[in-house]
């Protein structure tokens, strides 16, 4: 397919999710079973220009003074493809490719060379819903719509390290042909940048080493809010909302395989994958509690040195990789969201055995999901206090510690415009002795 053709497929699809409020990959994935003749160059290609149209859906509408899938096709293309603005117009009204846009109107045209001043709302700059640019501000002061734009660039490929079956030479070596290179802040991460233009990222779970075990993965974020809970051998660890079973495995291989470490969640359907996963990484102190047996989890009692909530949220940090959540997300889910994450503190908070800590964590940027769930933890919960978030760091030995990127007062922020990771949030509160 020639670029005006793909413009014109990107197009379709974003009508598809725009209108009928679809996903994005599931409405890409009808697109493909539906045009079979594409190959696999041009269904990449597309990919690419519907995500980074999502991404930068505000600043792209403004830019074209239109928000139609037409419009936000037509102005992600350039960077989106890696052809110049002039192309891309080109391309659309090329009179020899019949699946071409056709002709452009004025409008367009001017649009598409655009570049938007210093005079366009923050919130447009950042990329950022109108009902939210509030709480950026709150987190980040002036360098709201900064940040807001960082979560509207494309994302890396981060891979942890399995350090029961290998280390970071060996993973590096095996992904060699991708220009792999390590993660700044993780000592196991192993990161492949994102691609430009019309590239993929790589399929890094169809390698050998990940059948063999040897990495996973998982954005360098989250990897380092699992090295944060302090997690050692021997110990009795609590994954609370374990999902795939990501940080289990980054525990499993911490603690060496010893002691004991328990995956719960409370929806089966999101605990299946991990029963591969564990077998894969070569685990054996892993054992998987009944999904939403909230009774069995309440009666293991406070055994636990660790207990890690990894909390449903927003998911606000992690807008580069799924942004089309970033339009469908509205008050009423993330007040959902902030009632979810306190029952689950509830019911963390009595499994944590004296001297023991509740790290909590989230892929938000949000204050409300955040600093202020904190906050109301330990006014509720005088048995806690907080761990600095530095203290945790140096007893990781992970170097030097990061600046956080919001203003909070209860926990690390990490973000992808200042530390290159996804949002994520991490606070850890220490039961007494």
């Amino acid at each position: 397919m020639r670029p005006g053709a793909q413009i014109k497929a990107a197009a379709e699809v974003l009508d598809d999710i725009l209108s009928r409020h679809r996903t994005a990959a599931d409405a890409l994935a009808d697109w493909g079973r539906s045009h079979r003749f594409a190959g696999s160059g041009d269904r990449a290609a597309i990919g690419n220009l519907v995500y980074d149209a999502l991404r930068r859906r505000r600043s792209l509408s403004a830019q074209m003074s239109s928000d139609t899938p037409r419009a936000l096709a037509l102005a992600a293309a350039s960077q989106a493809l890696g052809i110049p603005a002039e192309e891309v117009i080109a391309a659309a009204e090329d009179p020899s490719t019949p699946h071409a846009m056709g002709a452009l109107d004025e409008q367009e045209r001017s649009g598409i060379v655009r570049t938007l001043d210093d005079q366009t709302p923050a919130a447009v700059l950042g990329d950022i819903p109108d009902w939210l640019y509030p709480s950026f501000e709150r987190a980040f002061g002036t360098a709201a719509a900064h940040e807001g734009a960082a979560l509207a660039r494309r994302a890396p490929v981060d891979l942890r390290v399995n350090a029961l079956k290998a280390d970071r030479p060996k993973v590096l070596k095996a992904l060699a042909r991708f220009a792999p290179i390590q993660t700044p802040l993780s000592p196991l991460g192993v990161r492949l940048p994102a691609p430009a233009g019309p590239r993929r990222s790589p399929n890094v779970e169809a390698e050998a080493g990940h059948g063999r075990g040897w990495f996973e993965v998982q954005d360098e974020g989250s990897q380092v809010a699992a090295l944060l809970a302090g997690v050692a051998p021997r110990q009795q660890v609590l994954d609370i909302c374990a999902g795939a079973g990501g940080k289990t495995l980054a525990f499993a291989a911490a603690m060496r395989n010893t002691g004991q470490v328990y995956a719960y969640d409370g929806e089966t359907g999101r605990l299946r994958p991990i029963f591969e996963r564990l077998k894969r990484a070569g685990v054996r102190n892993a054992q998987v509690l009944p999904a939403g047996d909230a009774e069995a989890l309440a009666g293991l009692g406070p055994r636990f040195d660790v207990v890690f909530v990894d909390a449903p949220c927003s998911g606000t940090g992690a807008w580069r990789r799924r942004p089309d959540a970033k339009w469908r997300l509205k008050p009423a889910n993330l007040a959902e969201r902030q009632k979810d994450q306190r029952a689950i503190l509830e019911m963390a908070a009595p499994l944590v055995k004296p001297g023991g800590q509740l790290v909590y964590v989230t892929c938000s940027v949000l204050p409300e999901e955040n600093d202020d769930q904190i906050a109301w933890f330990l006014g509720n919960h005088p048995a806690f206090s907080a761990l600095p978030w530095p203290t945790a760091w140096d007893a990781a030995e992970l170097g030097t510690p990061p600046q956080s990127a919001g203003q909070g007062s209860h926990g690390l922020l990490l973000t992808p415009a200042r530390h290159g990771t996804d949002g994520f949030f991490i606070s850890i509160a220490r039961c007494a002795p």
